[in-house]
């Protein structure tokens, strides 16, 4: 495989490209006609138009992706995150043009991209999932009777997506008609299928999930885990790996089911399996993301892997060159989610032009980023600038490193969720790992956070008066001395 299109944009793209060239592979950019001048597209030895900005005239038409790759004699492509990377439709067309495809089979992501489908395919493996049905339902008063069997509060979710969408907790049998016609018709407008299912609501959830490592030989390893329980809206902010509770009793079982879900469904290259880990230690299977995470880097930190380039490794049909007795843990890494969002507004977009973009630099820093100073934030994608990814001996030491990091990372022209990541690291629940899925909710608001701009700019207001006072000269024209400049003024 000497050249390979990156269908995606930004960072990631820009990620994938620096793995690639350091491998001697040559790259191919694709982008739309808002992203001429992005990092990516500079840096891909060849790039080529897709079409306007809208992802649904670019970055999501299968047809224009494939005829780039022929066109530029691209042997494989790599979907990155989002976007196309979670579609067999084209994985399979990939496929069926004689390019390879850098991810799972098509199968692989068809049975994982529907829960349903995921937790038939694992249930002969004795895997530990959420009491629930494993069955889609629109049928309320079905919906009632299963939840009355396990118990209230339930939690709706659609089958065929995540990311919060489809998504409902129900705490009492009257609510339940009205937050099920919600979930069903938010998932039908996500992503064209309504289908939900019922399952009981963990109530003091973590989320944990391991990665996952499968050639085309049959030989399957974790990654370890990761800890991504502060959460807004679904989605995860901070990151970081390994977990502060596992135990090592614990991280084995998780590893082994883990591989146990891939084995299920005859998992090639990177995925990740999602577990729920509740208040007693008990972890129960999620769901599978058959593509690389957006979180990936503190997973190969820790174990010493570039997983990037063992998906071309492993789509070359190489074996793996390790075994799970090779991976150890390897100190630990924090990753801080850079979105371009207000956390003083309930996390509005913030759109507008990078007028200052000067990145943290140092031992145990890493920024993995798509955006260069001057340049626009776009309205059209997804406004995440930057992943922050800071690496110490132990969780203290990578904690109080993204603290600093997180100081010198200068952005001005829009606001971003940096401020909200220094409140995550300094607060007692996150640095004494006493936390879950709830942070957010139970700890930050608006007003927390400006109480800590009042305070930083109290402390910086005190430093600046004791320099001053320190370093102040007086300056005095003594009267009683005989002056020669005097005598010669008279």
């Amino acid at each position: 495989m000497r050249k390979i299109l990156i269908a995606n944009r930004g960072e990631i793209a820009l990620r994938i490209m620096k793995t690639a060239q350091k491998m001697g592979i040559k790259t191919v950019a694709v982008y739309s006609e808002v992203d001429r001048h992005s990092p990516h597209v500079k840096f891909a030895d060849e790039a080529v138009l897709l079409g306007p900005a809208p992802s649904s005239e670019s970055y999501l038409v299968m047809e224009k992706i494939i005829k780039a790759a022929k066109d530029t004699g691209a042997e494989g492509i790599h979907p990155g995150y989002g976007f196309l990377s979670e579609n067999a439709v084209f994985a399979r067309m990939v496929e069926d043009h004689g390019i390879s495809f850098i991810g799972p089979r098509p199968h692989a992501i068809e049975v994982m991209g529907n829960k349903l489908a995921a937790k038939e395919a694992v249930r002969d493996y004795d895997i530990p999932m959420v009491p629930g049905i494993e069955e889609a339902i629109t049928d309320v008063a079905l919906a009632q009777k299963i939840a009355k069997e396990i118990g209230f509060p339930i939690l709706i979710k659609a089958s065929a997506g995540g990311g919060g969408k489809g998504m409902r907790v129900v705490e009492n049998s009257k609510d339940l008609p009205e937050q099920m016609d919600r979930a069903i018709s938010e998932a039908q407008a996500a992503f064209g299928d309504g289908s939900v299912f019922i399952e009981k609501y963990v109530g003091s959830p973590r989320h944990i999930e391991i990665q996952v490592l499968a050639d085309t030989h049959g030989n399957i390893v974790h990654l370890f885990e990761r800890e991504c329980s502060v959460q807004r809206r679904h989605q995860k902010v901070v990151e970081e790996a390994p977990s502060a509770v596992l135990t090592p009793e614990i991280r084995k079982a998780m590893g082994e089911a883990a591989i146990k879900v891939a084995k299920a469904c005859d998992y090639v290259g990177a995925g990740t399996v999602e577990f729920l880990l509740d208040e007693n230690k008990d972890f129960y299977f999620l769901e599978m993301n058959t593509r690389l995470q957006v979180e990936h880097p503190v997973s190969e930190i820790i174990a010493g892997v570039d997983l990037v380039e063992q998906q071309i490794k492993v789509a070359r049909g190489e074996k793996l060159a390790f075994t799970q007795d090779d991976l150890k843990i390897q100190g630990h890494a924090l990753e801080v989610r850079v979105y371009a969002e207000d956390p003083l507004a309930n996390f509005m977009p913030s759109i507008g032009t990078l007028s200052t973009y000067k990145t943290p630099v140092g031992e145990g820093i890493r920024v993995d980023d798509g955006f260069e100073e001057g340049m626009e934030v776009p309205i059209y994608y997804d406004p995440m600038i930057s992943k922050l990814i800071t690496y110490g001996k132990d969780r203290a030491e990578a904690i109080q490193l993204m603290i600093k990091a997180i100081g010198n990372y200068k952005v001005e022209g829009v606001a971003t969720t940096l401020p909200f990541g220094k409140f995550v690291c300094e607060h007692e629940a996150f640095t004494s790992g006493d936390f879950d899925t709830h942070f957010v909710k139970n700890y930050y608001s608006p007003e927390q956070l400006e109480k800590q701009y009042a305070e930083e700019r109290r402390i910086a207001g005190l430093i600046g008066l004791k320099l001053y006072l320190e370093n102040k000269v007086i300056v005095t024209s003594p009267t009683t001395v005989s002056s020669n400049w005097q005598k010669s003024r008279i």
